[in-house]
């Protein structure tokens, strides 16, 4: 799939602008050889958008390079496990619901994690960054940024002097950070660090925050009863 912008409308001729190099030797053998036909989607913001099928393709593709598989095979492969997790029915990424494409991405990038998919830093650039991602990203200690291995930053200040495997980290805030840019963090300063990466740091559940080891369920036990 090529996506990209149009340019210029003359008559039946139109001009599009590809997001990206095109690799002619690919759609040549996509299209059998033949000179390839294009279907031209125009985003009306109530079907899966073009930033949407953008980011999926991207993972899909991703994917596809590193298990061997064709990116249609891919496609197809990630259709059914979006069945499989959501319940939902088989669709087109041409005509699809944007909430369709959006639960489609979620569904791709949580395969990814479990399988411990090597990401290409273009497509990291592509993935949407929202509370599913940096989640995902806590768990599998994955930078946010980059997706290199990560530390967990306690975004939200410990204090001087107080031991952070004994707070409650409820109503805290965290990010997934490699060392260079929780190092970054730190010298530039959270608001303007947010404000360069467009990224929120986010609070966790509570069965979240025992799976990463940051309190147990008696130290949560405790620190209700400290409160009463």
């Amino acid at each position: 799939m090529i996506t990209g912008h149009i340019k210029n409308i003359t008559g039946h001729e139109i001009t599009i602008v590809a997001d990206d190099d095109l690799d002619m030797l690919k759609i040549a053998k996509l299209s059998n050889g033949k000179w390839p036909s294009a279907q031209v989607m125009i985003d009306d913001g109530r079907h899966m958008s073009a930033d949407q099928r953008k980011k999926a393709w991207a993972l899909i593709n991703d994917f596809a390079d590193y298990t061997g598989y064709l990116p249609e095979q891919m496609e197809q492969l990630m259709k059914a496990e979006y069945i499989v997790k959501t319940g939902g029915e088989w669709f087109s990424m041409h005509d699809c619901s944007m909430s369709t494409g959006s639960a489609f991405i979620q569904v791709i990038l949580d395969w990814g994690f479990q399988h411990d998919i090597p990401w290409t830093l273009k497509t990291w650039d592509e993935i949407p960054t929202d509370y599913h991602l940096t989640v995902q990203c806590l768990k599998h200690r994955k930078c946010i940024i980059c997706g290199k291995y990560a530390d967990i930053d306690h975004v939200t200040t410990v204090g001087i002097g107080n031991n952070r495997h004994h707070i409650d980290n409820r109503d805290r805030y965290f990010l997934p950070l490699c060392r260079v840019h929780h190092t970054m963090r730190h010298q530039m300063g959270i608001d303007s660090f947010i404000q360069l990466y467009h990224i929120k740091p986010v609070k966790l559940d509570d069965a979240t925050i025992k799976q990463l080891g940051l309190n147990t369920q008696a130290q949560f036990e405790r620190f209700d009863r400290h409160e009463h």
